[in-house]
């Protein structure tokens, strides 16, 4: 994109998304609002060390955050190669070079996670009370993930992280690689040393809170980072240990894979080696990511919704083959179930839920939350009352608050 008058020097954006060409770049974003900005949005950004606005087109935002000379760039393309490596990270679209009253810039232009959660909501709204424990396993988990595939972040914090709601629980994504880097391998010494600066940060952002008088002064905030590296340490430990089992005890291979798709891994590749006068295996597991289900479910529906909702859809969708094998008195694909389930299931769910539907909610969670109303009526009913009235009566009970 050719540089203009007005403070835009340079810009690169990936394909499908806005040029950004209408936006007042001949100011620093610290001086972006309604009245100098046509599509500012206000949203809460939590703190950052940079300027950080986020900007609408149609039906997409962004963020962008302001930063020293060519820093974007690097930024952008860290994030580019996490999401390559499908970490769950934000999505980057591009970056600036401008001229602005006090020197030159430069921007790194993402898409907003829709739905996300920045850690202070979950603390300041009294609704998503029951998340705050779930969002110290989340950081945990991508804290495993990332350095599974060779990357450090350098400054673990709440600030630096965002939360989706995912089937009841959380999912956290990275949205600031910074201080990143990509290595073949993360050492034992850096992955403590990321561990050192996610504890410090962690009661940094709580003491923060407390401050402001949102969080009771009683909160153990102390005890939080440990917490943290503790759960980190276990799952650690789960997705690396290699065992040695007996011949005669392969079933456990199954029982391993098993145990870490509930955590949210799949299973790269399984290395057997034969023991000591052949009887004895060695099992070594190599975790690709955590999107095990996410990734199954997408393939087969086309659907992408975070990975413990696509757990709990891909369990009914086995419900379903299990099912119509039995009516059909033959195997059948899963593929086939899926195709079953969306039309016959998923979709006419979705329909009665559109009444309650709107720009903040996110359809997935809903039909999450719909099962789990399922459930609790067919209990007291003592039957299966079927999709469709438990989306009726969950409706209808949203609505009478």
């Amino acid at each position: 994109m050719s540089a203009d008058q007005h403070g835009l020097l340079a810009c690169s954006v990936r394909s499908g998304h806005p040029d950004f060409l209408d936006l007042p770049w001949h100011l620093s974003l610290e001086d972006w609002t309604a009245e100098t900005c046509a599509r500012f949005v206000d949203l809460p950004a939590g703190d950052s060390r940079h300027a950080v606005v986020f900007v609408g087109y149609d039906d997409a935002m962004y963020a962008l955050k302001e930063l020293p000379p060519s820093e974007a760039e690097k930024e952008h393309e860290l994030l580019r190669r996490m999401d390559t490596l499908r970490l769950p990270v934000v999505e980057t679209v591009g970056h600036a070079r401008t001229r602005i009253p006090n020197g030159e810039a430069s921007v790194l232009i993402t898409r907003y996670l829709d739905y996300s959660l920045p850690y202070q909501s979950l603390f300041m709204r009294s609704t998503l009370a029951r998340y705050r424990d779930y969002l110290l396993d989340a950081m945990a988990g991508l804290l495993v993930q990332i350095h599974l595939s060779g990357v450090f972040w350098g400054d673990c914090s709440l600030n630096n992280t965002l939360f989706r709601r995912d089937a009841g629980r959380l999912t956290a994504y990275l949205v600031d690689a910074e201080t990143s880097e990509i290595r073949d391998r993360v050492s034992d010494g850096m992955r403590g040393h990321d561990l050192d600066i996610m504890e410090e940060n962690v009661v940094g952002g709580l003491l923060d809170l407390t401050e402001l008088g949102i969080m009771p002064r009683e909160f153990p905030l102390y005890e939080v980072g440990g917490y943290i590296r503790d759960k980190y340490n276990r799952l650690w430990d789960q997705v690396t240990r290699k065992e040695t089992i007996n011949t005669e005890e392969r079933y456990r291979i199954q029982d391993r894979i098993q145990a870490l798709n509930e955590l949210g891994f799949s299973i790269e590749n399984i290395e057997l080696v034969p023991g000591e006068g052949g009887d004895r295996l060695r099992l070594g597991v190599s975790v690709a990511d955590r999107h095990h289900h996410r990734h199954m479910l997408h393939s087969i529906t086309g659907l992408d919704p975070e990975e413990m909702q696509a757990r709990a859809m891909l369990n009914e969708i086995r419900g379903v083959q299990a099912w119509l094998s039995a009516q059909q008195n033959r195997s059948l694909a899963l593929s086939a179930a899926a195709h079953h389930w969306l039309q016959l299931i998923y979709k006419p769910t979705m329909q009665r839920l559109s009444a309650i539907l709107d720009d903040s909610s996110d359809p997935a969670e809903l039909y999450c939350e719909v099962l789990e109303h399922k459930w609790y009526l067919s209990e007291l009913a003592k039957r299966d009352v079927g999709h469709i009235k438990a989306a009726d009566d969950f409706v209808e009970r949203r609505r009478n608050g």
